[in-house]
């Protein structure tokens, strides 16, 4: 059995490469996906039908149907169109535009889970609307639902194991092929999965970090400051009226 093991482990640089692969192809997935989500949050709280209505049907056919599907849609279907695409290319336009439709939802709570307050004082402070959401509703909406889309980052790299249905040589693929002249199954796969939890765990910790320098700790109840009393500390104060007096 251990030597089993050991001969398995010959492939290991073979095992890295097709793991820096996944890696690659997710985090390029993951900014498409980031790209899409945010357009789709904003066109689905928009007032004008004419952008509400295509990101609502976006969202619900891409959530709504298998990402294995889109991939052949986008492989073997946009060529008939006249768009050809590499296995690669295809595997990021599928996995980012069908996470694309989950953060769209994502982002579009976290706007909306900003109170209106915010906004009010932005307004009262003549700030305009792309000033009031690049500075103020934002950073707030990224702070309350980025373990959410944390956790759509690691999505995506479990996900990125059906591009060897496309033949991309990520680690899912890798291993069959190494599997498939070997016959060690368990010894393969085995160090196929121990590659999957160290990405993902790593992507946590990076993400971790990256999220405890962005966002800084909430302020305590009774030093939150409220935006109608910011408000009023930046008007100018009234003069006293002097109190006449009788002789």
């Amino acid at each position: 059995m251990f030597v089993d093991w050991t001969y398995a482990l010959r492939d290991w640089a073979t095992y890295l490469d097709a793991a820096w692969l996944s890696l690659k192809l997710s985090l390029a997935a993951f900014a498409l996906a980031l790209v899409l989500g945010l357009l789709g949050a904003l066109a689905r709280r928009s007032r004008y039908t004419v952008l509400r209505a295509p990101a609502a049907v976006y969202v619900e056919v891409m959530r709504n149907t298998p990402v294995l599907l889109q991939m052949f849609v986008a492989y073997f279907a946009l060529p008939s169109a006249g768009l050809r695409l590499s296995p690669v290319q295809a595997g990021v336009l599928a996995l980012g535009v069908n996470v694309g439709a989950y953060l769209a939802e994502i982002f579009r709570a976290g706007i909306q889970a900003v109170p209106r307050g915010q906004r009010e004082a932005a307004r009262v402070l003549a700030l305009g609307p792309l000033r009031t959401f690049a500075h103020v509703v934002l950073p707030q909406a990224l702070r309350n639902v980025y373990p959410a889309v944390v956790n759509q980052l690691v999505q995506i790299i479990l996900g990125s194991s059906l591009l060897s249905a496309i033949s991309v040589p990520e680690l899912t693929g890798t291993a069959m092929v190494i599997n498939s002249r070997t016959l060690l199954t368990v010894q393969v796969f085995g160090i196929a999965a121990v590659l999957y939890l160290v990405l993902t765990n790593a992507v946590v910790f990076v993400a971790g970090l990256v999220g405890r320098v962005a966002f800084k700790p909430p302020l305590r109840p009774s030093e939150r400051p409220r935006p109608l009393s910011a408000v009023r500390r930046l008007l100018p104060a009234r003069s006293a009226r002097p109190v006449e007096t009788e002789v």
